[in-house]
């Protein structure tokens, strides 16, 4: 009986250990992060899996974040907003420009010219001007950090393009209204579609081509439905996609202020650097994979790069009178915001 109550104690004791084991190392907030891109690419892989694990080492594993890729838990990409302001998911990774409208005054970074080719310094640009001159229109969510990609270049079906007028008459798909505006300046017609939709788009012809980074070639394999590549002078591009990676109000209220302050510390300009980095980093990757498998890279003159300035440049005056029909001060936010990623650029 005696040796009956040592093992029944031992098990006893066990249990309560393993009990305890599993109180310790379970997490006291399970969030669910939803974004459009498969598991394998790049911005799930380099950014947003080493944003969560940065979020649970700093919460001391209290915040576990599971990250749903390629639209897992339902909805199309242009649902993610309402999806994360519904409170349907937790935190969301979307791409602004799909819901057009909403965000207007981060829009200003979109716009031809503004971003040139260097996403940390407009990542950083987004980040300091973001309390003063963008937190309004995000109101009803808590915004993690925004960012954008190396920039808009040109993929071409079989066309090689060099000035405005080789563009005229193609049909190209672009990601945002603005980028739109662009298309239409060259002459060609914007066919809107979220990006996992493009190689179908480009393998049927119904798009000449797309404008787009090179970092998204390997996951939607474009380097096998195009044969150009093709970006302004010294890596120069046609514009860029603002993102955004958002948490649900009530979720990140329902946070204790000493997890809320660790998140923050994360979402540093630090990190928005780090995420400007990673983006510049990636792009490299593609078009190697595009150079590889036989693609031609053009990088324009000068000054086939000025004609193209010149052809599009009016889509920024077209961007401040509307903004501005809003009471939007346009101006302010182009000059302010060219002035912010000339800073962060030196």
């Amino acid at each position: 009986m005696i040796v009956g109550k040592k093992i029944i104690g031992g098990l006893t004791g066990l249990l309560g250990a393993c009990v305890l084991s599993s109180a310790v190392y379970a997490a006291d907030y399970n969030l669910k992060l939803h974004h459009l891109l498969s598991p394998k690419s790049l911005a799930h892989t380099a950014m947003l899996v080493p944003w969560v694990k940065q979020i649970e080492d700093k919460t001391g594993g209290r915040v576990k974040i599971e990250i749903y890729p390629a639209m897992s838990l339902g909805g199309k990409p242009p649902q993610l907003i309402k999806q994360a302001r519904d409170g349907v998911v937790d935190i969301v990774w979307t791409v602004n420009g799909y819901t057009p409208g909403l965000f207007p005054r981060t829009e200003v970074f979109e716009l031809p010219f503004i971003h040139t080719n260097n996403p940390k310094a407009t990542n950083l640009a987004m980040y300091e001007m973001f309390d003063e001159y963008l937190a309004d229109e995000y109101k009803g969510t808590k915004v993690m950090f925004l960012h954008v990609h190396q920039g808009q270049a040109f993929h071409m079906v079989d066309k090689l393009i060099r000035t405005p007028a080789d563009v005229a008459g193609m049909k190209l798909r672009i990601p945002t209204r603005t980028g739109s505006w662009v298309i239409e300046a060259l002459g060609a017609a914007p066919t809107a579609m979220p990006v996992p939709a493009l190689p179908q788009a480009l393998s049927k012809k119904v798009v000449d081509g797309a404008l787009i980074p090179w970092e998204i070639i390997p996951p939607l394999k474009l380097q096998e439905l195009t044969k150009y590549q093709i970006e302004g002078y010294k890596g120069a591009r046609f514009g860029t996609t603002t993102f955004q990676v958002t948490m649900n109000q009530k979720t990140w209220n329902s946070l204790p202020a000493d997890i809320q302050k660790a998140i923050d510390e994360v979402n540093s300009e630090a990190w928005a650097a780090e995420v400007g980095e990673i983006w510049t980093n990636s792009d490299k990757i593609g078009i190697n994979v595009a150079k590889k498998a036989g693609n031609t890279h053009v990088q324009l003159t000068q000054g086939e790069t000025e004609q193209f300035r010149k052809a599009i440049e009016p889509v920024v005056g077209r961007w401040i009178k509307e903004v501005g029909e809003k009471g939007i001060d346009g101006q302010k936010l182009v000059d302010t915001a060219r002035k912010m990623v000339s800073k962060y650029s030196k």
